[in-house]
């Protein structure tokens, strides 16, 4: 029994003790990594680098380039082509995120409620978020006609005089939001439904207590709570507004004109339709920066929003 206990310690130590580094096996990572690093690399980096570096160059389709420095980027201060297309883009940006946002947070609250027939009439309403945009366009260039549009055919039974919609230069873009504004508030419904149904009952119960109305509940219990779910929105339809090309091209080009270019199509009709891939680099270099200033941005309001703070003011 002695010569046992007193061979215990050495045992556990023996346990204890780190084996020789020459059994350890060295694990590497990298065949695990380096595929996902190569489709990065080839698929985002590349395409980026290649994109900066013919920003630096004077160069045509089918001709020689040449070493300009900044030159292109110089050039953007000077086109008013440029210049119109860029307050096209932040005018389009701004009603397309506008309005979808107010009509979207407003079904929201509505089918928040309960009512007969709530799941049906939701599935009905998201119908237009699963369309494609093309599809969308062709019909919509169909309901924007001056003279066969169903659009202008339903105003007239209210008594209202035929549009020009997209035919005009002053109502172009906003005809254009409209389409966009369709299709996309259902996504904000989605979102700003899944903020309410976040929402405890017991703050609606203590308001109702101290005599609160449904606008005080709204203003000082719901919007609170549901902010951060609209800076989510926010964010979504901003970068989305931003790039958005499918639709406005196919169903104005642009046009009439240059009433409707935003500078994607502005950068499309550079690089493909005038074969000027270095001027239109540096369209697309500077176009990138500005969606990652505004994506910033909104990311720092977004990281300020609060959930709590409710009830102040009540």
């Amino acid at each position: 029994m002695t010569i046992l206990v007193e061979q215990q310690p050495a045992l556990i130590a023996d346990a204890n003790a780190a084996p020789p580094a020459r059994d350890i096996a060295r694990v590497s990572y990298w065949p695990f990594v380096l595929p996902a690093i190569v489709v990065v690399g080839s698929v985002i980096v590349f395409p980026w680098a290649f994109t900066l570096w013919m920003s630096l160059h004077e160069w045509r389709i089918g001709g020689a380039h040449s070493f300009v420095g900044l030159q292109n980027y110089l050039r953007l201060g000077t086109d008013p082509r440029f210049a119109e297309a860029a307050w096209h883009t932040l005018l389009y940006t701004a009603l397309a995120v506008v309005a979808p946002l107010l009509l979207g947070t407003l079904a929201a609250l509505i089918f928040n409620q309960r009512f007969p027939l709530r799941g049906l009439m939701r599935g009905v309403f998201v119908m237009p978020m699963m369309a494609t945009p093309v599809a969308i366009a062709l019909v919509w260039t169909m309901m924007f006609h001056p003279q066969l549009g169903v659009l202008n055919y339903l105003l007239s039974l209210v008594g209202i005089g035929p549009q020009a919609w997209v035919f005009h230069p002053a109502s172009v873009i906003p005809s254009l939001v409209l389409v966009e504004t369709w299709q996309w508030t259902p996504l904000v419904m989605l979102i700003v439904l899944g903020g309410l149904a976040a929402i405890p009952l017991e703050p609606y119960e203590s308001a109702e207590i101290d005599g609160a109305g449904a606008f005080q509940k709204f203003r000082y219990i719901t919007l609170p709570m549901i902010a951060p779910f609209l800076m989510v929105a926010v964010i979504i339809r901003t970068i989305d507004a931003l790039k958005s090309f499918d639709i406005i091209y196919a169903i104005t080009q642009g046009g009439p004109g240059t009433a409707s270019e935003t500078i994607n199509l502005y950068l499309y009709s550079v690089a493909f339709a005038y074969y000027d891939v270095g001027y239109g680099s540096a369209i697309a270099v500077v176009f990138f920066a500005l969606i990652i200033v505004l994506s910033l941005l909104l990311l720092y309001l977004r990281q300020r929003s609060k959930w709590a703070d409710i009830g102040v003011g009540v």
